[in-house]
């Protein structure tokens, strides 16, 4: 079942995270929530099954300058590696699509790394179309990209 997150939720949601190759969420991801959960233009979604966190999405909500109505960016959403291919990302991603049309967005978005290929063939199939180019500037001290 689809359900808005938690804060008890950080345990599972970091764990899925760590899936996507990224390490060490438990050690801030609490304070992320907090701001995404108070935020009038995030919404952050769990999948639950058995009372287990299964499956996470972010879904934010940018107002726009040169066109009319919003846009949604989906900037996260993970399924368990044990459970893919089951039917709950196409859930998940739906529910954004849904959520985006209901406040009015003009389209959704989502960033999605290049070596993501599985990733990039679900949302072509739900739809999505190439966009390029993205640009990313990291602005931590050393300029490393881990990711």
């Amino acid at each position: 079942m689809i359900r808005a997150a938690k804060m008890e939720d950080w345990k599972g949601i970091s764990k899925l995270l760590t899936q996507l190759c990224y390490p060490d969420t438990e050690f801030f991801i609490k304070d992320n929530m907090e701001r995404l959960l108070i935020h009038p233009d995030e919404e952050l979604m769990v999948y639950e099954d058995e009372g287990c966190i299964v499956a996470c999405i972010s879904i934010h909500f940018i107002p726009q300058l040169g066109i009319r109505r919003d846009t949604a960016l989906i900037s996260y959403l993970v399924v368990d590696s044990t459970i893919r291919s089951k039917g709950i990302g196409k859930k998940l991603e739906e529910f954004a699509t849904a959520s985006a049309r209901k406040r009015g967005c003009e389209s959704i978005q989502v960033h999605c790394h290049s070596r993501r290929i599985d990733a990039h063939r679900f949302y072509e199939r739900q739809g999505y179309k190439e966009a390029p180019k993205y640009f990313s500037k990291r602005l931590d001290n050393d300029g490393s990209n881990t990711r």
